[in-house]
């Protein structure tokens, strides 16, 4: 197999140097015949990759829907009675509320405003100024304002401090608002990974979360990164942080994929090399990822993150049927990590699938051998 990861390496460097995979008007050039990106998606029912969904890592109508009228209308009404109809302590509020942050922040970047134009994500302006007691609209203002700091300014600087200083406010706001809600608590995460909380402030915070919500899988992510390297703590303490979720997980919970999105978050920058992703402690966190997912509720709102970082995951370890087995279930979304790490994500995701596809063919796989 390491023929494929010789075509990968080529891939990427193609990135950099002379792309094969060049974009025109968002879609992906056809690649010669042999080249694992040759692989037709349609013979396993898989989408196009100028049809893949960046925005979510799954589907989820009712919020596609209510994001398409604010939009178009510009009336926060519908996302603010979805909010209020969305379980508090739940996954999918969180997610929601991540959603309409992103797109009123997405709006703004693109329509700034100025001299007689009205700036995009005007509706969130219109939803706290007309319903400032609303839970929902102060937490997805909050949530919007971490996302303006980490995509306009640059940490360390006084303008990402300010902005920061303003979403810790305003994350205060929301929590008085709904005192048993996570989501201004989960919000704070990031800002106190972008301020840098001392550690007894930042456990403070975590306690507050765990007595609402402790087995929020969100929650954990979003404190993974605190604890990381390349934050404010270390590998051992991300790891210890991940094991210990893992281990109090409840039946059916995904806290037991924890260790697997520890290792991702401690990846060498470049590693091609396929014996890394079939060492002890990768596939130790892999198999837990695994057993999470075949425990979990089908209907959990996390189950596409675990399933796209185990493509990953599973791509690099050549486990070709196993990654399938994930793609099926996942395929036409990809706004998870890991592909939105990359500056276009469904390109990224289309050349692991298609390695996946060709390593399943190459070791006798075929459309109809794989289970749906």
């Amino acid at each position: 197999m390491e023929i494929l990861w010789v075509l990968m390496a080529l891939v990427m460097l193609g990135f950099v140097l002379l792309p094969v995979l060049r974009r025109r008007r968002g879609v992906i050039e056809q690649v010669p015949p042999g080249h694992p990106d040759a692989a037709d998606p349609a013979n396993y029912g898989f989408a196009p990759t100028e049809e893949l969904d960046v925005r979510m890592p799954g589907p989820d109508q009712d919020l596609l829907d209510v994001l398409d009228l604010v939009q178009r209308t510009q009336d926060y009404r519908a996302a603010q009675q979805l909010l209020a109809g969305t379980e508090a302590a739940g996954e999918l509020r969180w997610q929601r509320v991540q959603a309409f942050a992103g797109a009123a922040s997405l709006e703004l970047q693109q329509r700034p405003g100025g001299v007689g134009q009205t700036p995009g994500g005007q509706w969130l302006r219109v939803w706290r100024a007309e319903a400032p007691k609303d839970a929902g609209g102060a937490a997805v203002h909050a949530e919007f304002l971490v996302q303006q700091a980490w995509r306009t300014a640059t940490p360390g600087t006084d303008e990402f401090r300010i902005i920061m200083e303003e979403a810790r406010s305003a994350c205060g706001d929301a929590a008085l608002l709904a005192p048993g809600d996570p989501v201004p608590y989960i919000v704070e995460l990031s800002v106190a990974r972008g301020l840098g909380y001392q550690r007894p402030e930042f456990e403070q915070l975590w306690l507050k979360i765990l007595d609402r919500a402790p087995a929020h899988m969100g929650a954990h992510l979003a404190a993974l990164h605190y604890w990381c390297e390349k934050w404010h703590g270390s590998r051992e303490l991300a790891y210890s942080f991940a094991e210990a979720a893992a281990a109090r997980a409840p039946k059916g919970s995904l806290l037991a994929a924890m260790p697997l999105f520890a290792v991702f978050e401690h990846l060498p920058e470049v590693n091609l090399v396929s014996s890394f992703y079939q060492s002890e402690v990768v596939t130790k966190a892999i198999h837990g990822a695994l057993h999470a997912v075949h425990s979990a509720r089908p209907d959990d709102p996390m189950l596409a993150h675990v399933r796209h970082l185990l493509v990953f995951f599973l791509v690099r370890a050549e486990r070709w049927t196993e990654a399938m087995n994930q793609l099926i279930h996942i395929d036409g979304h990809v706004g998870a990590l890991p592909w939105t790490l990359s500056p276009d994500p469904a390109a990224e995701f289309a050349v692991y699938r298609a390695l996946a596809v060709a390593g399943y063919e190459a070791n006798g796989g075929s459309p109809a051998s794989l289970p749906h």
